[in-house]
């Protein structure tokens, strides 16, 4: 099924106007990566995932705000939240490094006419079990998933009648049960638009059989969302600048969320570094590779930060390949890489 669908995203591109795979002019595309950053080891056990002279390399930039990276056969999509694109990296051969980028969907979240904001687009990207794209759409406030006909399917727009905020992030478990983020960050006015029919930034579990589900409004901006291989912990970060931080909640067979522990803030490296916490990536050994300030934290899920993949800059989001030996990350307007160890 999985290569299947493959094959569909791959004749999507060939047949759709409006995701044909134009060259897109991007200042890191040609010869080999640059680098930027460096990595910041706060405790050997980062050994483990990132060897000793483990770099961050750039790939391609020149973008507005990168977010939502997916791994998808053999190549990487993510969006570009206000261009209300998803692009398409592949990599090169020996004579372009650096791989390349196209556009892969445009519009990605917001088919409207008018204007909307400074964030219409798609945020955050996932497949599920079946390996279909699923999109957190900002500007059309919707979870949808992209069909076999290259069309659109509505998973999710509201809540008891009242409209989604604007849905952030996004993660499946392995019963095909679907948990998001809905803070209002999508809304060309936020958490001021009149927009606005919920009062409160939810995290909701779309059951396989299409129940919504209010888990938690005790986050005020919810934001990335992960889950422990065990499928026993949901992970929900934090980006309130006043509480930025990452919460674990418990999580039971019957998708309810028990008491949320806070296992780490990022208050003390607001001063040194812009950004807060956003997306996160969870290794199959159960580390979380979550983005903050200036970069991407590396922690133990008791919420121990190992180091840290410093950039420098913002960064909103991160995922591995298929057999994790590369973390993809979006920073700003950038899109890099970093190698990871696969023992």
């Amino acid at each position: 099924m999985f290569s299947c669908y493959l094959m569909m995203l791959r004749c999507v591109v060939a047949v759709l106007p409006l995701v044909g795979l134009l060259c897109f002019s991007a200042s890191a595309m040609a010869g080999s990566p640059t680098t930027v950053g460096r990595i910041i080891r706060e405790d050997e056990r980062l050994n483990r995932y990132l060897a000793s002279d483990a770099v961050i390399e750039v790939l391609a930039s020149g973008f507005t705000w990168t977010e939502g990276p997916v791994w998808v056969g053999d190549s990487l999509l993510f969006s570009d939240i206000p261009r209300n694109t998803i692009f398409r990296w592949q990599p090169g051969g020996t004579d372009n490094p650096a791989g390349s980028v196209s556009i892969f969907m445009k519009p990605s979240g917001y088919t409207g006419v008018a204007f909307y904001g400074k964030e219409p687009g798609s945020n955050g990207l996932t497949l599920d079990a079946s390996g279909r794209l699923t999109l957190c759409e900002h500007g059309d406030r919707r979870i949808s998933r992209l069909t076999s006909q290259g069309g659109k399917l509505t998973l999710v727009d509201r809540f008891e009648g009242r409209r989604l905020n604007s849905p952030n992030d996004l993660v499946f478990d392995t019963e095909g049960n679907l948990y998001f983020t809905d803070p209002p960050y999508g809304l060309p006015n936020r958490f001021d638009d009149h927009r606005r029919e919920l009062d409160f930034c939810g995290v909701y579990r779309l059951a396989a059989n299409g129940q919504l589900t209010l888990l938690t409004k005790s986050i005020q901006r919810p934001n990335g969302i992960g889950l422990s291989p065990d499928q026993k912990t949901l992970y929900v970060a934090q980006s309130n600048p006043d509480q930025p931080n990452w919460t674990a909640f418990p999580l039971s067979a019957a998708g309810t969320l028990g008491p949320g522990r806070q296992i780490a803030e990022a208050s003390d490296l607001m001063s040194e570094a812009p950004g807060l916490p956003d997306g996160m990536a969870i290794h199959s050994s159960g580390a979380l590779f979550a983005s903050g300030p200036g970069g991407v934290y590396v922690m133990l899920p008791s919420g121990e930060r190992l180091g840290r993949i410093h950039t420098g800059g913002r960064v909103s989001n991160c995922t591995f390949d298929s057999d994790e030996s590369t973390l993809y990350i979006t920073a700003d307007d950038q899109l890099c890489r970093v190698a990871v160890k696969t023992n």
